[in-house]
This record gives structure tokens, C-alpha cells and sequence, in this order.
């Protein structure tokens, strides 16, 4: 299985954006897996594409874009849409999740999911992320990466559209999180 906690880069040179940026190259490449694979090497792609956006976007809207409402120049509106385009990729891959990845229409539900996503990936990184890099410190920003990490770690593993906001997530993401974990506890065959 691939490791989807891997650092973007070593060391504590790491910063936010720094990560934020490798996960998405990371997305990209779940994807294509997916689209890509047949059986269980889809299944097990899908699994993980499936935690690691349920983990991202959680992070990103517990860290990021509150701190973005924060800087000169603020655009609620900026974040709004981002924070709209999340819960409607989270509907879409709630969707995908219950019909599984041998149903009707996943092929095509996939493939849609995929250009939402990475637009939404691609209006961050033209937008937000500059913001973030012209003005945050770049000690608080390699100290987002960690506060990033940590939310991530007390993520769920599956979408939640209902819990997109910071507050949101912070109330309701642990509980979710331990209710993912069990489920995915579950969904794992035993070894031996």
C-alpha cells in the first residue's frame, strides 16, 4: 500500500505550502491509479485516495482557511468557494464510497471527481497559496506544516460533508475520525 503519509519533503525545512502542494501531486496520483486499475489494486487505490482527501480537506479547513481570512487582502469570498468546491467533492465521494468501485457509473463518477478536485487543487495553488507565502512568516509557515500534520493524524478517514467548517471539524472530527477508524478496522482482512 502506499504510503500517503510520506513527508513532501525531510527535515524541518518543510513548510506548509511545501506540503500542501506534494499532497496534491499526491491526489493526482491516486487518481490516475485508480482510473488506471482493475479489482483490488482499485479498491486499495480508491481506499486511499478516499483518507487522504477526507484528511486533507479536514486540515485544510481547520488551518489554512481560517488563516487565509486572516491576511491583508482577505477574500471570504476566495475561501468560501474553496471551502463550497470541498463539500461538493466530499457529496460526490460519499457517493462514490456507498456504490463501491465495481458499481455503474463509477468510471465516469471518477473522472468528474478528478477535474473538480484538481481545479479546486489548482485555485488553491494560484490563489491561496501565494497569499500564504507572501505573507506569513516562513517559521509559521514550516510551523503550519506541523499543525497541518497534527490535525490530519485526528482526521476522519472518510468524507463528511456536513462538518466543513473549522469549527466544524474540531467538534465533530475526532468523534468521526474514531468512527472511520473503527469501520476501516473493520473492513481490513485479517492477517494470519
Amino acid at each position: 500500500m502506499p504510503d500517503t503519509d510520506a513527508p513532501a519533503t525531510p527535515g524541518p525545512e518543510e513548510d506548509v505550502v511545501d506540503l500542501l502542494l506534494a499532497q496534491h501531486a499526491r491526489v493526482e496520483q491516486l487518481f490516475l491509479l485508480v482510473i488506471g486499475s482493475t479489482g483490488d489494486n482499485r479498491r486499495e487505490a480508491f481506499d486511499d485516495l478516499v483518507r487522504l482527501l477526507a484528511a486533507h480537506e479536514t486540515a485544510e479547513a481547520e488551518v489554512v482557511h481560517p488563516l487565509a481570512r486572516t491576511l491583508p487582502g482577505g477574500d471570504d469570498a476566495m475561501v468560501d468557494d474553496r471551502l463550497d468546491e470541498e463539500r461538493q467533492a466530499k457529496e460526490t465521494l460519499k457517493t462514490l464510497i456507498a456504490g463501491g468501485v465495481e458499481a455503474d457509473g463509477f468510471d465516469t463518477g471518477i473522472v468528474l471527481l478528478r477535474d473538480a478536485v484538481l481545479t479546486h487543487a489548482r485555485y488553491e495553488e494560484r490563489y491561496e497559496f501565494p497569499r500564504l507565502r507572501q505573507h506569513v512568516p516562513a517559521d509559521r509557515l514550516r510551523t503550519l506544516a506541523a499543525a497541518v500534520r497534527a490535525a490530519e493524524a485526528t482526521a476522519p478517514t472518510r468524507p463528511h460533508p456536513n462538518a466543513q467548517s473549522a469549527q466544524g471539524n474540531l467538534a465533530a472530527g475526532p468523534a468521526l475520525a474514531v468512527v472511520d477508524r473503527v469501520r476501516d478496522a473493520l473492513r481490513k482482512p485479517s492477517a494470519g
